[in-house]
């Protein structure tokens, strides 16, 4: 029996917040959504400074594609660096790449001497870090809480990581108004420090020697010959399809839209009613991992995924072509509870039906799919908004999303891995 098959065969912890009632799971959560919060703070003020100083949608742009590609090109490497090696240690030096650029947004803010080639250089190592951070942080869970409470793991991780991101904006605008940007980003180079510093020595118990007989790709067909051996598992294929999908088409691509979504719902230059549009996605999201975890529902199940999966792209549908302010707010809301429910359940079952030994390379290929194919989605939804309109150009997608689906279920069902 392989470790995979054997994890599928632990009946999971139904109990409410099953993976909290783990110290060291509790103690990781918490420093995750502090990790998570540092770098929407750094979102914050960057993106305000290079927005006041260059006025550049291209840099803005650019901003976006930095982030996503590095999970796209670099998810597999990452994935095999935590199979291979201490994934403390790979979080650790994110956290550290993290940190630097901090620093180095405050230096060139102190000294006034920030040019575009900076923000380009400083934008490009943050998702490096982010992309290094992502498969080892997955990976270091099953290493915390073990199979049997690893839904509850990932739906939690899930929810902490969304806390962060809410967290974020109001935390980052703060700083801007009350210490200006470059004390602010200076301060929130303090924010990575409990991750850091938690990683030292815990979780105590982590398998190194496991980890040092695991294969490393240094080359491109490594990582080919690595994508082949994890797309030869059935449902971990079908999960990084059906995540790569999603973010492919749609993603998060309507999020920098929301100004001319609420200005098209007859609320334009009203700040407050845009605010609650761009943190309606993030508080249904927030409301499913407390939802769900209170009473252990939804357990994972790919037929299950799909429904979810369909069930966002539908939301998503009726918000583009909503002509309602409040419809349109209840129905983020509702994409953001089906997004976080549908992503954490792929992810667990990505996870689950990996094998211990390639656990960081699957993850790393579901990473490509459900992180570094958003990439796509701003050419999807973003440029093709600017040929036939946004509202128009994000039903167009959410549709095509919903056929997709449709598509790689029967596909699914026809191989077997539909009811695993």
């Amino acid at each position: 029996m392989t470790n995979s098959q054997a994890d599928q065969q632990v009946t999971p912890d139904q109990r409410s917040y099953a993976a909290l009632r783990i110290p060291a799971s509790r103690q990781y959560l918490l420093c995750a959504a502090l990790a998570m919060m540092a770098d929407s703070v750094e979102h914050v003020i960057s993106y305000w400074i290079i927005f006041e100083k260059f006025q550049s949608p291209a840099l803005a742009g650019f901003a976006v594609i930095a982030h996503w590609v590095p999970f796209l090109l670099g998810s597999i490497w990452a994935g095999a660096l935590a199979d291979r090696y201490d994934p403390r240690r790979i979080i650790q030096v994110g956290m550290g790449l993290f940190m630097l650029v901090s620093l180095g947004w405050g230096i060139l803010f102190a000294t006034d001497t920030l040019a575009g080639w900076h923000a380009v250089i400083l934008l490009i190592v943050h998702g490096l870090a982010g992309a290094l951070w992502a498969p080892a942080s997955q990976v270091l869970i099953h290493d915390v809480v073990g199979s049997k409470q690893l839904q509850s793991a990932i739906r939690l991780m899930a929810t902490s990581l969304t806390l962060g991101l809410l967290l974020g904006p109001a935390v980052g605008g703060a700083l801007l108004i009350f210490v200006g940007p470059t004390y602010g980003i200076l301060i929130n180079v303090l924010i990575y420090l409990p991750l850091t510093i938690w990683l030292i020595n815990h979780p105590e118990r982590i398998d190194l020697a496991k980890r040092k007989a695991g294969a490393t790709i240094s080359s491109f067909r490594d990582m080919f010959v690595a994508l082949r051996q994890v797309s030869g598992i059935p449902v971990v294929f079908a999960m990084s399809m059906l995540a790569g999908l999603a973010a492919t088409l749609v993603g998060n691509a309507h999020q920098p839209q929301m100004p001319e979504f609420a200005a098209d719902l007859g609320y334009a230059g009203q700040g407050v009613y845009y605010s609650l549009l761009l943190g309606a996605n993030a508080a249904g999201a927030l409301t499913a991992g407390i939802v769900l975890e209170a009473r252990s529902m939804l357990p994972a199940r790919t037929r299950t995924a799909f429904i979810l999966g369909m069930l966002w792209a539908a939301a998503i549908f009726g918000f583009a072509l909503s002509p309602f302010y409040a419809l349109s707010f209840g129905l983020l809301a509702l994409a953001g509870f089906f997004d976080l429910s549908f992503n954490s359940m792929t992810r667990t079952l990505a996870q689950l039906n990996a094998p211990a030994e390639i656990r960081g390379r699957a993850i790393g290929v579901f990473n490509v799919g459900s992180l570094g194919c958003r990439t796509f989605s701003g050419f999807t939804v973003g440029f093709g908004g600017g040929l036939i309109g946004i509202h128009l150009s994000l039903a167009v997608s959410a549709g095509l999303l919903l056929v997709a689906m449709g598509a790689l279920f029967v596909w699914a069902r026809k191989r077997g891995v539909v009811g695993v």
